[in-house]
Formats: C-alpha cells, structure tokens, sequence
C-alpha cells in the first residue's frame, strides 16, 4: 500500500458563549478565543483506503496548508502508510522542529492502517481489551471498562475573574469532572485568587491545575506557589509557570514552592524533556502529540518519562473530533497515562466529524470501530471551511 495524495482542509468553528454554559470567550496570557481555525487533513492510498489527521493553524490557514500540501505530501507519497515511526524523520532542519507538520498525516496513517487491519487504533498501540485487566486500571486513567472503555478529562477554563470562575467550578463538578485547569498569567494575584474561590466553591472536592503559558517571573511563580500552599491549596500541577528553556530557573522554583511542577510548552521542543528531566526540573510531563510528530513520537516521549518515574498526561490545543478521537486512542493505548489529559471539546458549537463525541461524567468512550474510529461529516466540513 503506497500513499498517493495530501489533501488539507481548513476550518473555523466556533465556540459556545460562557453565557450559553460554554467557555467563549476563553481568555488565557497570549489571546482571547470566541472560534478557532482547524486543519482537517486527508491522506489517500492507491488501495482506496483514507485516513484523516487534524492540527492547529500556524500563521494563517493558507500558509499551513501551502506547507503540508506543497512542502510535506511530495515526501511522504509513494511512502507506504505503515511507516508510523519514519514519517517524521523524513525531513530535518537544524533551525526549527518541522515534525508538528507531519503529525497529521501521521494520524491519518494510523487511520488507515487501522481501517486495512479492521483493527483500532488503541489496539495497534498495545492497549489492553480484558475488561478485568486489574493491571490497566492503575496504568491508565481509565475510568470505565465497555467495548472500548472510557478515559477522564480535565475541564478546562478561560482567565475569569474569581466570582465567575467559582460558578464554572461549580458546573465542572456537577458534569462530573474531578480536575480543572484554568488559564493564568496575566495578573499572578488574580490568579491565586481565582484559585481560592474555585477551591471554596467545591469545598475541595475538586484539583485544580493552573496554566499561565509562560506568563510569570520566577519571583512571581514563588509567590503564587507558596499562597496557595499557606491556603491549604495544592495544585495537581503547575503547569509551564516560566519561560521554556529556563531549566535551571524551573529547578530553582521545584525546590522552593510545594507545588508539582508541569513543563508544557518545554516538552515540545526535540530533547528537552530528557533534559528537564536531568536538570531535575519536572514533577509531571505534559506531553502533546502534534509537536512531538504524532503518535508514535508521543510514545517515544512517554517512554522517557516513564523511565523517570514521572507521571504524565496529555495537552488539548481546542481540538475537533479527529485530534480528540487520536488522544483517546494514544493515552488508552499506551501505558502510563496516569492524569487525565485536558479537554476544551464541551466548548464547541459544533463538530466536523458524523458523530460528535458525548461527554458524561468527566469522561469520553474510546472509539472501537477500525482505525481512528471517526468519520468526517463532508456537509459540515464545507459549511465551516475557510
């Protein structure tokens, strides 16, 4: 089986107003978001066999799609859809990380080879099927066996002012999450605020990461960790607090504050999360697949972080059906997934694949149908493309 062509669609969907029980508009250190532009991407074989991928724009929609449709297809075709583990190393460029450009293809390669061997994705990774593998259950954030099984979100949230944040952790956890994270690093003392009145609100009975993206000084992300800590306050993890490659600075904060500290944007550059690791700057991994080449590079990255005794979990970048279908597959798939990964998907107004994922109790059914499990509804697909 050879791949014979790339097709890459561009899409805008737009997200839920927080009036409306949604998350718009979802406010965070670097942006505002009330939609967001997605690129669909279809992969062909000269077997009549398609597969889709998705990843976030870069630049603009039609720079992104110029570089997967002109600059990576010629690479990859001709190229049987098997060699998950070569794709992205197809193309170096000693200058920047070009593998997030492989990732949906990539994807769309697991699709396919999923749907040639009848097979699921989470199967093909080594993911368990026994309902009663005890073992499983401690490996993975697995909250629910069925066909497939299910696996607990966090919720994610926009900066609010505290008054409104205590209202979404209050829904939070009545839709059954056990986990919040919500954005920070535009005022670090609204920040401990907000997670004051959150924690208040739910008595407790909910964790909470907080995420400034980079936003805070070193000095800054001390005092934030130790408030929280003299409240009572211990985060499941704070996520990227400080600039990335500030390694010896991340290490310097791990020994001063009690809260676990989870390096995000860090991990997507090639090698720094072993070098996190040696620096011993990171208490928990927050992987993504889409920088790291896609799913098999995810895997690569877990492995070290499992070889480090490092928990791990995985990020959302607002992803649509196909990306959220991949990220079932990846943390049920392979071991070591011990935090539930985040998740904006309740936000979306609407969804481009045929039957959009449904959310109960804080968790999402993995899908068992061969390869990624989802099919692309073509009607949406063209009413929301750019």
């Amino acid at each position: 089986m050879e791949i014979t062509g790339v097709e890459a669609f561009a899409v805008n969907v737009p997200l839920v107003d927080l009036e409306d029980g949604g998350i718009a508009p979802y406010v965070t250190n670097h942006n505002e978001l009330t939609d967001m532009d997605r690129i669909l991407v279809r992969v062909d074989t000269d077997e009549g066999i398609s597969g889709w991928g998705e990843m976030r724009v870069f630049l603009s929609p039609e720079a992104t799609i110029s570089v997967l449709e002109d600059g990576i297809a010629p690479m990859v075709e001709g190229h049987s859809p098997f060699e998950t583990e070569s794709l992205r190393r197809l193309l170096f460029i000693e200058y920047t990380n070009v593998d997030l450009f492989f990732t949906p293809i990539e994807l769309a390669c697991w699709d396919i080879v999923g749907k040639s061997l009848e097979k699921p994705v989470y199967e093909l990774l080594g993911g368990w099927t026994a309902p009663d593998s005890a073992s499983r259950k401690h490996r993975n954030h697995v909250t629910e066996y069925d066909s497939a099984g299910k696996v607990e979100f966090a919720y994610c949230l926009g900066i609010l002012p505290p008054e409104e944040s205590r209202v979404k952790a209050a829904q939070a956890l009545d839709e059954g999450y056990s986990v919040l994270k919500t954005k920070a690093g535009r005022d670090w003392k609204q920040d401990v605020a907000r997670i004051e009145a959150m924690h208040d609100e739910v008595d407790g009975e909910l964790e909470f990461r907080l995420d400034p993206n980079q936003g805070w000084t070193l000095d800054q992300a001390v005092r934030v960790g130790a408030m929280l800590s003299d409240a009572g306050i211990y985060l499941q993890y704070m996520e990227q607090p400080i600039r990335v490659d500030s390694h010896t600075s991340l290490a310097r904060l791990r020994e001063r504050i009690d809260q676990p500290i989870g390096p995000n944007e860090d991990t997507y550059i090639p090698h720094n999360l072993r070098g996190l690791i040696e620096a011993g700057a990171v208490d928990v991994a927050v992987l993504d697949m889409t920088p790291l080449g896609g799913i098999a590079g995810l895997r690569q990255a877990a492995s070290i972080a499992e070889d480090a005794g490092l928990p791990y979990t995985h990020h959302c970048a607002f992803d649509l059906g196909v990306r959220t279908a991949a990220i079932l597959h990846a943390v049920y798939g392979i071991p070591g997934f011990s935090l539930p990964p985040d998740t904006v998907y309740y936000g979306w107004e609407d969804d481009v694949i045929e039957d959009p994922f449904v959310i109960e109790d804080g968790s999402m059914t993995v899908p068992d149908a061969p390869g990624l499990g989802v099919e692309i509804d073509r009607d949406k697909l063209d009413a929301y493309r750019i």
